[in-house]
């Protein structure tokens, strides 16, 4: 009777597009690499995304000539998507992803994925930002790469490091809970995965590495950084609603005890608050010139502040300030006293308005209007700090000091629940793998 074949415990998955200048060089030396320096047993994965050159015959190549190799054709283009495919599928004890320019140093390899084969950390990612990491690449490129991280930690309230790096490993039963959550199917696949994983309780491990900027990178740093942001305020906004059941992954999978998440810095506030501010400004305009069609211009003023004033209220008190559990009610009514504070601006810059310019067509009035609402957001904010959520915040910051103090945890504590079961998962489907 023959048996079936024992996993591997590592699967190292290489995403590739059009990569056929290098690919053959890339993958002969991780193939030589792993052969010489890794003792586990493990297989490399070329995960080719609808490549049009010669990718496709180059990888079945490699998968025919070198042993543990195996190819993968995905129909549709994206790293995330390659990745999410991949790994989903994989029998593996440890998924890992490497670039394919190899710009990485490979001896962080074995210190990658250490932790996760001795089930003492849940992911495990390079960092080119720590202290002792070494690393060459141009200057605009490091901006960039810092600038970003900075505002994911200061925005996402994560601690992490370095989200971009292409040097990551994790579990399979934790790829097996949060992948099916991960939506991007791009370059903000995996920050995505470590926002979840860390906002669910689950630990991740930073190793530095030494890194080499590929000068040769077809990487489109602006629309990569412009979708990046679209999916920070995508993921942000999913957590922020209760969308994304991060409780149920800290019941099953998260470490215990549980700290909630640093509540935001003052820089995150601004960022937060003014994104939510630009959101409500925009829904006030709209909802100023549909009410302007059918009321007077102090009514509909009054009725889009309202509206927009309830809503700006309830993101700010979850999203900007972090504010979970009871006194919804009564932030409502300060919020309402705030508005107040907003409509008196607005409606006396409307009135001035009136009163220099008589007969000022409708985009005139909402010229002013607008530039007086930025002003009462700018009011705004400063009263919500200072006044409506101080005391919310100072709970949230001493959350064992008062036993009657509102809750106000981004993920509630829960009790603990037994660890979860081990699914079994299809074997991907390959175009060559080798015996």
């Amino acid at each position: 009777m023959s048996q079936e074949p024992v996993p591997p415990a590592l699967d190292i998955v290489v995403p590739v597009h059009n990569e056929q200048a290098t690919l053959e060089t890339s993958i002969e030396r991780l193939h030589a690499y792993l052969t010489s320096a890794v003792p586990q047993s493990w297989r490399i994965t070329i995960a080719d995304n609808a490549s049009t050159d010669a990718t496709p015959e180059l990888a079945d190549r490699l998968a025919a000539r070198l042993p543990g190799v195996v190819a993968v054709h995905l129909p549709l283009k994206g790293r995330g998507r390659a990745l999410k495919t991949v790994w989903s599928a994989s029998p593996a004890e440890v998924l890992v992803y490497l670039d394919e320019d190899l710009s990485t140093d490979l001896a962080a390899l074995p210190p990658l994925v250490a932790p996760l084969l001795s089930g003492h950390s849940d992911l495990a990612i390079g960092t080119r930002l720590g202290r002792s990491s070494r690393v060459t690449r141009g200057g605009k490129r490091e901006f960039i790469s810092r600038s970003y991280n900075l505002l994911l930690r200061r925005t996402m309230a994560v601690g992490f490091s370095d989200a971009q790096c292409g040097f990551k490993a994790i579990r399979r039963e934790v790829a097996e809970r949060l992948l099916p959550l991960v939506e991007d199917t791009g370059w903000f696949f995996d920050t995505e995965l470590l926002i979840l994983a860390e906002r669910a309780g689950l630990r991740i491990h930073e190793i530095p590495v030494d890194w080499v900027d590929d000068p040769h990178s077809s990487v489109d740093i602006v629309r990569t950084a412009r979708e990046d942001l679209k999916g920070m305020i995508r993921v942000g906004a999913g957590i922020a609603r209760g969308r994304i059941p991060l409780e149920s992954i800290y019941a099953e999978l998260g470490r215990r005890p549980f700290a909630p998440p640093r509540a935001p810095s003052f820089f995150g506030q601004v960022v937060r608050f003014a994104a939510v501010g630009v959101l409500s400004t925009a829904a006030y305009g709209l909802i100023y010139l549909a009410l302007r069609l059918v009321l007077p211009p102090q009514v509909a003023n009054f009725a889009s502040l309202l509206i927009t004033a309830v809503a700006n209220t309830w993101a700010n008190r979850r999203f900007t300030f972090g504010v979970r559990g009871r006194g919804a009610v009564r932030h409502q009514f300060q919020g309402l006293v705030v508005f107040g504070i907003a409509w008196a601006l607005t409606s006396g810059s409307l009135a001035a308005l009136h009163a220099t310019v008589p007969g000022a067509s409708a985009r005139l009035q909402l010229a002013v209007l607008t530039a007086a609402n930025l002003l009462a957001t700018l009011v705004r904010f400063v009263l919500l700090r200072l006044w409506v959520f101080r005391g919310a915040r100072a709970s949230a910051s001493h959350p064992h000091s008062d036993a009657h103090s509102d809750p106000a945890p981004a993920v509630p504590a829960l009790p603990v629940a037994p660890a979860p079961t081990e699914l079994r998962r299809p074997a991907l489907t390959t175009e060559k793998e080798a015996s």
